[in-house]
């Protein structure tokens, strides 16, 4: 699923403020045999990585080292931990919008930076992906030969 997000878009309206990028940048979680999903077999179901365990299409926002808040996809059939964190959007619309909100040149090339451009928090956990404040609307698909498959970052 990680490599289906690319191209699609993500947009957010909050406030009234619509800002809008094209995902260039995935990385996919895989479930409880994967050690670095929140959701690894040694950690089980929590309240916190709770929506991890919902239906596909849901956010699951979480804090990264209790400072950023990052966004990733529920991506796995209801019940099994699976997601895609959103590392990279190409910002297309309400550029303005994220500069104020990110305040330096680097917008969204980076899970944190893309987070606080769109204004993605706490509040957004567990919603629907497929209506505002935070929609998923699908792309022009990117060729094969435009991807770029890497070892896991971090």
């Amino acid at each position: 699923m990680a490599r289906a997000l690319l191209g699609c878009t993500v947009r957010s309206d909050c406030a009234g403020e619509w800002t809008v990028g094209r995902i260039v940048e995935t990385e996919a979680y895989t479930g409880p045999e994967d050690e670095a999903c929140h959701a690894a077999a040694r950690i089980g179901r929590t309240a916190r990585n709770a929506p991890l365990f919902g239906p596909p299409g849901t956010a699951y926002v979480h804090r990264n080292y209790g400072i950023h808040w990052l966004l990733n996809v529920v991506t796995g059939p209801e019940g099994f931990p699976a997601g895609v964190l959103l590392r990279a959007v190409e910002p297309t619309e309400g550029l303005d919008v994220m500069r104020r909100r990110r305040g330096r040149a680097e917008l969204t090339n980076g899970p944190a930076r893309l987070a606080q451009a769109l204004g993605v928090g706490p509040g957004m956990q567990g919603h629907r992906l497929d209506h505002p404040p935070l929609s998923l609307h699908w792309g022009e698909p990117v060729p094969e030969s435009a991807v770029q498959v890497t070892t896991r970052i971090g």
